[in-house]
């Protein structure tokens, strides 16, 4: 068992205990209180968190962390299949490398869950999964896989096919395709599943099978998204086959923000601590998530890594939070608004009993500068302790 004790508890389930305790039992928080009783027979660990913050363990709600390794190049770089636009069948987990050293530092950043995927060169790119980023074994760390289904609208399937002169080289392509893609999806489900109740032979196709999850609902279209008008037509398309969707990027979301709200579609805003390198970002701006999140849209904040460094995360809600963003709403997007987002609200994203024992314990607030991360827990181990300066297990 684990007792942190005399921290300020911000649960972001609505509740903030000043010199409060959390107890950690098997991986999952058993109590939360101003003060816990534990009995003298039992094995006890116990950090003293007195004058620290006491986080759920943060969460990048979109990155290619493990699946884009840090000083690989093509070697280690394995995020997108170029020579298809339409790609469903791919899957993260077979190119995550947990090696990779950016997870330690994520670790150390206190992020303790990522939701890692597939690249924006192709119209379709594949599956996206989540998993915890401490662990040797990725499919020990997984907390949901398929988790969502990239898509991609604009400049870069655009840029990738028109280099190999072949389509799509335009935005009305990219919508074509992956109608066309959606609509042999819809037919193949609704063909299979006429020949399960009449008992008929039915041949499954790999490629189609990855759309089942998607047009259950079970996850959404992931739209890699920055301009308006890309932003608009993935809602459009979304609406057309009655799909969930997230709006990753979402750039000049805060041009629009109230058809982002009409449409009911959450939004994972960023990354914005880069240089406007692309002519579809260069309304890029830090107020966007302030703006969207006042207009009612549930926002959360991505670094895109390794677009921005992803322990470079607090900071750049931080960075929100300055432009106009709330405070607590800037925690929440770190925490649980990403979970809500993500769909593992259930298990992520608050202290509250019952759920996963992932938290975050730092020397302040995390969105600032000169905040340090002081011990990193995940399942209920700690995995990093700034005191030792190294992992634990």
């Amino acid at each position: 068992m684990l007792l942190i004790k005399n921290g300020k508890i911000i649960t972001m389930a609505g509740v903030t205990l000043e010199d409060g305790c959390v107890l950690i039992d098997q991986g999952k928080i058993k109590d939360i209180g101003k003060a816990i009783k534990v009995d003298d027979d039992e094995e006890l660990q116990v950090i003293d968190a007195k004058g620290s913050w006491v986080m759920p363990g943060i969460i990048e709600a979109h990155c290619h962390i493990g699946i884009t390794e840090q000083k690989k190049g093509f070697e280690g770089d394995d995020s997108n299949e170029n020579c298809n636009p339409i790609t469903p069948y791919l899957r993260a987990i077979d190119a995550i490398n947990p090696m990779d050293a950016a997870f330690a530092e994520a670790v150390h950043a206190g992020i303790t869950t990522v939701m890692v995927g597939p690249g924006s060169s192709n119209v379709v790119g594949g599956q996206f999964l989540i998993m915890k980023t401490y662990g040797r074994v990725i499919d020990d760390a997984i907390v949901m896989n398929p988790a969502a289904m990239k898509i991609a609208f604009g400049e870069n399937p655009k840029r990738n096919f028109n280099d190999q002169g072949k389509s799509p080289m335009t935005r009305m392509a990219i919508g074509a395709m992956l109608r066309e893609e959606l609509f042999k999806a819809k037919q193949y489900i609704e063909k299979k599943k006429k020949a399960k109740e009449s008992k008929e032979e039915f041949l499954e196709d790999f490629h189609y099978e990855s759309w089942i999850p998607v047009f259950e609902k079970k996850i959404p279209l992931k739209a890699h998204v920055h301009r308006t008008d890309d932003i608009m037509t993935a809602i459009r398309i979304a609406k057309e086959f009655d799909l969930d969707l997230t709006l990753d990027h979402c750039s000049e979301g805060y041009l629009i923000a109230k058809e982002i709200l009409d449409s009911g579609y959450p939004v994972i805003v960023g990354p914005s601590l880069v240089a406007r390198d692309k002519i579809e970002v260069q309304n890029c701006n830090y107020k966007t998530a302030g703006i969207l999140k006042k207009e009612g849209v549930l926002v959360s904040i991505t670094t895109d890594h390794p677009v921005v460094l992803i322990q470079l995360l607090p900071i750049s809600v931080g960075f929100a939070v300055r432009a106009g963003l709330d405070m607590e709403e800037g925690l929440k997007a770190l925490t649980i608004n990403a979970a809500k987002i993500c769909r593992v609200d259930d298990r992520l994203g608050s202290i509250e009993i019952g759920k996963d024992a992932d938290i975050a314990i730092f020397s302040g607030n995390p969105m600032e500068v000169f905040t340090k991360t002081l011990y990193t827990i995940i399942n209920g181990v700690v995995v990093y302790d700034s005191g030792q300066e190294q992992d634990l297990v």
